[in-house]
């Protein structure tokens, strides 16, 4: 009994101590993209946006004004046929899901009413015209004549409920139904 304590809490320490090497090396991990991803913007902006260096007189000021405005609208562009680009690349992706998805035959089916139909149109419905053979399930059935039991001869003579009602109300009908009990 203490054995298996003992593996038991050996296999949960090793358990806890792997989960924690999990998660350090997940965080280094993040660590490392993280710096990745910085280092990697700096050398974005360093290449594309070199620091603004303001020239002193106003026709350089001018000529750097069409410069910036001329970036912006060739940046401006970009952005709008990137904007495009993923428009149309969503909506493809969309009509190939819908593909994929009547590919799988995973339609919703509609609510099925129930209809009361008999042999005969049932078997015209499923065999169409090759249906001659006319099936009346009645008609070969024997005819049984009622016969009175004695169940229904006790009912009728029971007669009218009611009476038996008023006979048995009030104290007279109390001690009537006493008595018939003793």
């Amino acid at each position: 009994f203490f054995h298996l304590q003992k593996k038991r809490r050996a296999a949960t320490a090793r358990r806890q101590h792997l989960k924690s090497a999990m998660l350090q090396l997940a965080v280094t991990e993040i660590e490392k993209e993280a710096a990745a991803k910085e280092v990697e913007k700096q050398n974005y902006l360093a290449e594309h946006c070199p620091p603004l260096s303001l020239p002193g007189s106003m026709q350089e000021l001018q000529e750097l004004c069409k410069k910036l405005h001329a970036k912006i609208d060739s940046v401006d562009e970009e952005r709008y046929d990137t904007e495009v680009k993923l428009q149309k690349t969503t909506k493809e992706l969309e009509d190939l899901s819908q593909k994929l998805f009547d590919l799988r035959g995973k339609f919703k089916r509609p609510p099925l009413r129930r209809v009361r139909m008999s042999a005969d149109a049932m078997l015209r419905a499923l065999l169409g015209s090759k249906h001659k053979v006319c099936m009346d399930l009645r008609a070969n059935l024997k005819q049984v004549k009622k016969e009175d039991t004695e169940k229904e001869k006790d009912l009728r003579d029971v007669g009218d409920w009611r009476k038996n009602i008023e006979e048995k109300s009030g104290m007279e009908g109390r001690k009537k139904m006493f008595e018939a009990g003793e």
